[in-house]
């Protein structure tokens, strides 16, 4: 297939809908769960299969492309280098096995290191938002606004509940300084919030599949997303990220920076 903007974006989207349809069925479906790094780090059967067929079809469209996974069965890459896709089959696993929704499923695409395409699907409101630079950001078929360049002062943010509980960073200063604090359980659901302006903000110690496509779209629609650091964010490893409004990172990065 191409390797342009409008094709993978069609594709992406194509992929989205279709495990969307298959996870609303499974949400009614006994679950094997199991867990990965401790009791609240869960993984299902539902998430190994969804990745397996969504990286089953980008080998089958993009066959020279890798492939970075949550669940492991992409490929072991070492560069941005070409076509490189992010998946993330099921974001909330959580909320997928106590709740049934509030999880979305993502895919990422970045060429030679860019931000290139990204995709989010929020499965029980079946929307589907996609796009990236210089091609649109869109939730379905409609194209949404950038989201306005609110303060802190003036929106709702999203920070990990660990982070704040332990004042990680000075977070709960942050907190203060907001409009108050929200916890969903799902980057890919917070991610959707920035897009439509419903949340300023979002902090969190994040995987490259939980932030490849958020980090397309948000970049897309006139965000900011940056590391804690002052390194360039790395989309090969795990780190703490900042993602929202120009001044909202602004004030945000000031705040975690005088931690000491």
């Amino acid at each position: 297939m191409e390797i342009t903007a409008k094709a993978i974006d069609a594709f992406v989207v194509n992929v989205l809908e279709e495990v969307g349809r298959s996870l609303v069925i499974d949400t009614t479906k006994d679950k094997l769960v199991d867990t990965k790094r401790d009791r609240n780090d869960l993984v299902t059967n539902f998430d190994k299969s969804t990745e397996k067929f969504i990286v089953s079809m980008i080998k089958e469209a993009y066959p020279e492309s890798t492939i970075v996974s949550e669940e492991g069965f992409g490929d072991d890459v070492k560069n941005m280098d070409g076509l490189v896709f992010f998946v993330d089959p099921i974001d909330g696993t959580m909320n997928f096995v106590k709740r049934g929704d509030d999880f979305a499923s993502m895919i990422g695409v970045y060429l030679d290191g860019k931000p290139f395409i990204g995709g989010i699907i929020d499965v029980m409101q079946n929307k589907v938002f996609h796009g990236g630079p210089n091609f649109g950001i869109y939730c379905d078929d409609k194209k949404i606004l950038n989201p306005e360049n609110k303060s802190l002062r003036d929106g709702l943010i999203d920070i990990s509940a660990r982070m704040v509980l332990s004042d990680f960073l000075n977070t709960k200063e942050v907190v203060k300084n907001s409009s108050g604090l929200r916890v969903y359980g799902s980057a890919g659901i917070i991610f959707e919030h920035l897009l439509l302006g419903k949340e300023v903000m979002y902090m969190s110690y994040l995987a490259p599949w939980d932030l490849a496509a958020g980090r397309v779209l948000c970049e897309g629609a006139g965000l900011e997303v940056s590391s804690v650091d002052d390194d360039p964010v790395n989309m090969l490893k795990s780190q703490v990220v900042i993602a929202g409004t120009q001044k909202v990172v602004s004030e945000v990065l000031k705040t975690v920076k005088n931690c000491d």
